[in-house]
């Protein structure tokens, strides 16, 4: 998902396949754990195109998605032109510190090259006791889906894209995102596992979206055999309805 350019139709793509996929699932879960307050000051970082920020606002908090990529922002504020959107990085949050009531994630912690320090950086943009809760994919292990897909990869790819494909999950250790919350200085609530499902309308839309980050690494004949043995493969998760490939999400919960 992360290696191909997020130019304005990548974003777009983002918005049109992903969000109905999973992400807006996942959004609604976070929110309902966070549950802000009626005005209360929520910021949503790497907001992509801000599924999170519009799920938090619609509920009556006043919301704030950054991000560091102009493209996501663009449909973003196309979206939801009355919330506020910020260009920034995680890194260094644009914003003083003591700011916000809520501080959420979703989706974004693996990505980042200092998780410690973007971590740092909302327990510092948060109220003192504010709450900062952090939601990302789990472990590929425990995300059947994945793992099956990730297998059929490996065989026909070698290990250099499968990595590409598991890099996804590379925040998803419990144990390892609490230390580095409390690393960060924030104190851990909580930090516990769902199981949710990326639905798609058939294996071919699945593997059009999954082996994107593969996409310009492998020729026409091995992602040929990549999609006839995940007819196999990931055939428990196909029905009429389409395909429901199961993949565990980790929420950490947290306070400044």
């Amino acid at each position: 998902m992360s290696t191909y350019e997020l130019s304005t139709r990548a974003a777009e793509f983002y918005e049109s396949t992903f969000v109905p996929a999973l992400f807006r699932r996942w959004a609604e879960h976070l929110v309902a754990q966070a549950d802000p307050a009626q005005g209360d000051n929520v910021l949503d970082v790497a907001c992509g195109t801000g599924i999170v920020a519009r799920t938090a606002a619609a509920g009556g908090a006043s919301a704030t998605g950054v991000d560091l990529n102009p493209a996501m922002l663009s449909v973003a504020k196309r979206l939801a032109p009355s919330l506020n959107w910020v260009q920034g990085d995680a890194a260094a949050l644009p914003f003083a510190e003591d700011s916000f009531d809520l501080v959420l994630s979703q989706a974004a912690m693996m990505f980042f090259p200092d998780r410690v320090g973007a971590l740092a950086q909302m327990r510092r943009v948060a109220k003192p006791g504010a709450r900062v809760l952090i939601q990302v994919p789990g472990r590929l292990t425990h995300s059947p889906g994945y793992a099956a897909l990730a297998d059929v990869v490996s065989r026909h790819a070698g290990p250099e894209a499968v990595e590409l494909i598991a890099s996804y999950f590379a925040a998803g250790d419990p144990d390892q995102l609490t230390a580095q919350a409390e690393q960060a200085g924030l104190t851990v609530t909580g930090a516990g596992n769902w199981m949710s499902a990326t639905r798609l309308p058939g294996l071919q839309s699945f593997l059009d979206v999954e082996l994107l980050p593969i996409a310009e690494r492998v020729d026409d004949d091995v992602r040929a055999r990549i999609v006839e043995d995940c007819r196999i493969s990931l055939a428990p998760f196909i029905s009429g309805e389409g395909i429901a490939a199961p993949i565990e999400v980790l929420l950490l919960t947290a306070r400044a």
